[in-house]
């Protein structure tokens, strides 16, 4: 009998009894402490489920509390139990009521026995953490905490803050290096012999007694006085989310731990019943086994802490949207927007779905209804067409587009008549290719024939629109692929500019654009400009045409 165990038990008593007995059934003691805070008669219950077994013994009960002394005053109480009572010992293995041996206990006690005075305990100086969440370091040690940073975080924030201001302090003992840690380790009985019988351990106590945290710092710090060899690592497997939570194991994780090779595992889902019934079973097969290594692993608790932080590019939870630094693309996938070229040419829709393919919508933000492809009423994802509904979140709206279309390219038209509140998202997103002939929007107005002063007032709405959609392209992130051509540039040499973003969105090939569709006749329309001039209406962004007096024919057809 060379290995015992201290188990820290709170709740899952079931589970609990399973790995105790399992341990024991292998000639391992071991001591548990129950939770104060768990009723007598269940604890009682709990207790009496043992009176058959002498190698299971409990210690006197605390109340236990999360970062507080509490935690090591049942630790303490467990220990002395188990070294007392079984003087046989060579190491004390810490655990809590959740966690799980990964490996049998045979490997456990052979891997001591070939290093019986090594003391495994995660013990570094505060100068050297790198895992403090939302936390104190040296602080820690210095400052005084009389208020529950969980049940009173004002107080304990403010507290924390008055003393920082006024610079009280308290003095750390002689002989006392802070160092920090896990709280699971793995102690010769000779370095946990020492730490509860140290000769000034009621003082080393009582300044324990007042750091945050403290099971994270007491053995951590004592071990270092005490030890004549120290692996700085924990044999425990326990892995942390964002917020220093521990992450829960659950039966879909079997791969991932037995891919570790560490001898025990914490925290266990209680109900992963295929965990517990692997792990608990000394015939499964023998793997062959290496040096605990949750190294292996740590790119999948990584990605998922990434994961939880930034959320997948284009998809939120209903519950909790990204902060913006967190989401600098905001979208899934590529997609094109289109402003101006439906108005100048006649059936372009068409024409992009030739070059293009994926699928190619009409207004998704128009004010009356989103026009999805081919007339549909339902998009992928059950998206309506209800122009209500989209404007709720009209950015979301096209994110959930994006993300439930995703592997077919998206292309839609956009203008100045379009609900304007998706404009920040279009020019901010890298996924988003741009392609914009300002002034476009007039031709329609120019084709219907109404008089100039029954359309000028709409005319300047227009413009306005389009001007703060045309100052974001100078504002800072601006991430799109943009492509803008003035209505008079663009039709002087429409096939060219067609040709770079047909390029730019499927790869430059060897097939030149031979076709284009038709282009509205605009006979007149210089004069119409003139007379939106005379009515007092600007025309600032379409350009300069009266340098193409051939404006009418000019990019009709291609050559």
């Amino acid at each position: 009998m060379t290995l015992g165990f201290v188990m820290l038990v709170h709740t899952a008593f079931d589970r609990a009894e399973q790995v105790a007995r399992y341990f024991a059934s292998h000639g391992c003691p071991v001591a548990i402490h129950v939770d104060g805070k768990v009723p007598p008669r269940r604890f009682r219950a709990f207790r009496d489920r043992f009176r058959t077994e002498p190698r299971i013994v409990f210690a006197s009960r605390t109340r236990v509390e999360w970062g507080t002394w509490s935690i090591v005053q049942a630790t303490q109480a467990a220990s002395e139990r188990l070294v007392e009572g079984f003087p046989d010992l060579r190491h004390v293995f810490l655990a809590s009521g959740s966690c799980l041996p990964l490996r049998p206990v045979g490997e456990l006690v052979a891997y001591l026995d070939a290093n019986p005075e090594t003391d495994f305990i995660e013990s570094v100086t505060t100068d050297h953490v790198t895992w403090t969440i939302d936390g104190l370091e040296e602080e820690r040690f210095t400052l005084r905490f009389p208020f529950s940073w969980r049940r009173q975080r004002r107080m304990f924030n403010a507290c924390v803050k008055l003393q920082r201001r006024l610079g009280l302090t308290r003095r750390i003992p002689d002989g006392i290096v802070p160092h920090l840690g896990s709280q699971w380790w793995c102690l010769t009985r000779r370095t946990l012999h020492s730490i509860l019988n140290a000769p000034d351990r009621k003082a080393t106590d009582a300044y324990f007694a007042g750091v945050w945290i403290p099971d994270e710092s007491y053995f951590q710090s004592l071990a270092r006085r005490y030890s004549t060899t120290i692996e700085s690592r924990s044999l425990t497997l326990s892995k942390f989310d964002i917020h220093g939570k521990p992450h829960v194991f659950y039966d879909d994780h079997l791969p991932l731990l037995q891919r570790s090779d560490c001898f025990v595992a914490r925290k266990v889902w209680p109900r992963a019943d295929a965990l517990y019934r692997t792990f608990l079973d000394d015939n499964r097969p023998v793997a062959k086994r290496t040096e605990p290594n949750p190294g292996r692993i740590d790119r999948v608790f990584s990605k998922a802490n990434e994961r939880r932080a930034s959320g997948r590019a284009g998809l939120y939870s209903q519950a909790r949207f990204p902060l913006a630094p967190h989401g600098s693309v905001l979208t899934c996938a590529r997609y094109n927007v289109f402003c101006g070229l439906d108005d100048l040419y006649e059936e372009f829709d068409g024409w992009l779905d030739r070059h293009l393919g994926g699928s190619v919508h009409g207004h998704l933000y128009a004010p009356e209804r989103a026009e999805f492809a081919d007339g549909a009423r339902i998009a992928a994802g059950c998206l309506s067409d209800s122009a209500t509904l989209r404007d709720y979140r009209p950015t979301q709206f096209l994110t959930n587009l994006l993300w439930s279309t995703r592997g077919q390219r998206q292309s839609f038209f956009f203008g100045p008549r379009d609900n304007q509140e998706v404009a920040g998202l279009l020019v901010h997103d890298p996924n988003a290719t741009l392609v914009v002939v300002s002034g476009a929007w007039a031709v329609p107005m120019f084709l219907s024939g109404q008089p100039i002063e029954e359309i000028k007032v709409e005319v300047a709405r227009l413009q306005r629109i389009e001007l703060d959609f045309l100052r974001t392209f100078r504002n800072p992130g601006v991430a799109a692929r943009i492509h803008h051509w003035p209505l008079a540039d663009f039709v002087a040499q429409p096939v060219e500019k067609l040709q770079n973003v047909v390029d730019e969105i499927n790869g430059a090939g060897p097939r030149r654009l031979t076709d284009l569709p038709q282009m509205r006749d605009l006979r007149g329309f210089t004069d119409f400009l003139q007379r939106l001039r005379n009515g007092g209406v600007q025309p600032k962004v379409i350009g300069d045409v009266a340098l193409f007096p051939d404006f009418a024919d000019a990019g009709r057809k291609a050559p």
